[in-house]
């Protein structure tokens, strides 16, 4: 590894980093406004909307052009977001801008990475890119926490800039503009990354050539028998994270008497198991050996439905410790495997394109039910039983369709090998 790919993840940690004080950010908004409870998982719905949406073309806009390029771009789409909600724009639409460009900067990211390193190294420079993601998690989610605690963002507050007027008097714009200056730190870093010399295809001008592209791309690395097990499980695994953190939220208030504030810091110690089931992930689990993690997805399901016997503030830290390692563990091989075959089938921005329309689909799909079931007033036990019972279930039958698969490959290599 060198300067170019620390580089890479230097802007990876800043633009995470502002996506995740941005969130707790939105969400105390939400509550300043007295607006429904079911709103704060709509965030993470209208930020991923455009992962969808757009699916068929940030693929191809990513390959168009140097990466580097569209990251600076990207983060600038997340800046003018942002600074929506200076004009007191509600929280959902100024989300979803920077959804927008979450949505193109996602395929660049990845797509550089699989550019840059030869496919033995995917796994650790995924470790190394969901270590310092979760990092960013962790961070993000803890000076998001503090800065909207009263004592410490009063003090902020009162801090002013010698002959400036910074027009910043309330605690929802101070947290705007430390956001929007970690995405411009971001953007700055992307002009530095480097050249990684692959040749770029032109962008259609065509957008219906765009979308059938794309619908060909989806439709192969389905029927890629490592690719449809990869794609499957990482598509559970963004669907159930991005859903778990706000089920977190909702248990730390119900079951452990917390405030947002403080149950930021459940959130904080998912990502810190996150991040050190990553590391491990890198160090002992290579491409070949990827699949066989699966099952600690389904672990995964069972400690989640445990999280309903949990009314003692240190047993529940330590059980979000082990979720986040045992999601780490699995995760970061799949992910390496996923990239590893969409780029060997098709290039690396049109393979992240497919990956982010589906994990995101079901990102939309999981928030959408949870925003559902907090409005028919189910408790929050009930809903992380289901939510526990649906992740075992289908890690379960993915494991069954790997064996298949297995199966298949097995018999026809007995036919080849025939005189």
């Amino acid at each position: 590894m060198n300067l170019g790919f620390y580089l890479i993840l230097a802007a990876q940690f800043f633009s995470a980093l502002a996506d995740n004080v941005l969130l707790i950010a939105a969400i105390a908004i939400l509550q300043g406004m007295d607006a429904p409870i079911a709103y704060e998982p709509l965030l993470k719905t209208v930020f991923t909307l455009s992962y969808v949406v757009l699916a068929a073309f940030v693929g191809a806009f990513a390959d168009s052009m140097p990466k580097r390029r569209v990251m600076f771009i990207s983060n600038g789409i997340k800046i003018f977001g942002c600074s929506l909600l200076f004009f007191h724009v509600h929280p959902l639409a100024a989300y979803a801008v920077v959804g927008l460009g979450a949505a193109a900067y996602s395929p660049a990211k990845y797509g550089i990475i699989t550019e840059y390193l030869p496919p033995r190294l995917l796994v650790v420079a995924n470790g190394w890119i969901e270590g310092l993601t979760v990092a960013a998690i962790i961070l993000g989610m803890g000076l998001g926490g503090l800065l909207i605690k009263p004592d410490i963002a009063a003090n902020l507050l009162s801090f002013d800039f010698p002959l400036i007027d910074t027009g910043i008097d309330t605690v929802p714009e101070m947290n705007i503009a430390f956001v929007g200056a970690i995405y411009l730190a971001a953007a700055l870093i992307n002009l530095y990354l480097p050249d990684t010399g692959v040749d770029h295809k032109p962008l259609k001008s065509n957008p219906l050539y765009l979308v059938h592209e794309f619908n060909h791309c989806l439709r192969l690395l389905w029927r890629d028998r490592l690719g449809q097990i990869s794609l499957g499980v990482t598509t559970l695994f963004w669907g159930a994270g991005a859903t778990l953190q706000f089920v977190v939220l909702e248990w730390a208030k119900a079951a452990l008497g917390m405030n947002l504030s403080a149950a930021t810091i459940m959130q904080v110690t998912v990502a810190a198991g996150v991040a050190l089931g990553a590391i491990i992930a890198a160090r002992y689990v290579t491409l070949r050996k990827s699949v066989r993690v699966i099952p600690l997805g389904i672990a995964m399901g069972v400690v989640v439905m445990g999280m309903t016997l949990v009314h003692h503030e240190g047993i529940a830290l330590l059980m979000m410790i082990a979720l986040g390692m045992l999601s780490g563990m699995f995760v970061v091989p799949m992910n390496a495997l996923l990239q590893h075959r969409g780029h060997v089938l098709m290039g690396a921005g049109h393979s992240i394109a497919v990956q982010n329309f589906n994990e995101n689909l079901s990102i939309l799909a999981m928030t959408g039910i949870y925003a559902g079931l907090l409005w028919m007033g189910l408790s929050i036990n009930a809903v992380i039983i289901l939510f526990g019972s649906f992740v075992i279930t289908i890690m379960w039958l993915l494991q069954k369709r790997h064996e298949a698969n297995q199966r298949i490959q097995d018999d026809v290599s007995l036919l080849d090998d025939r005189p």
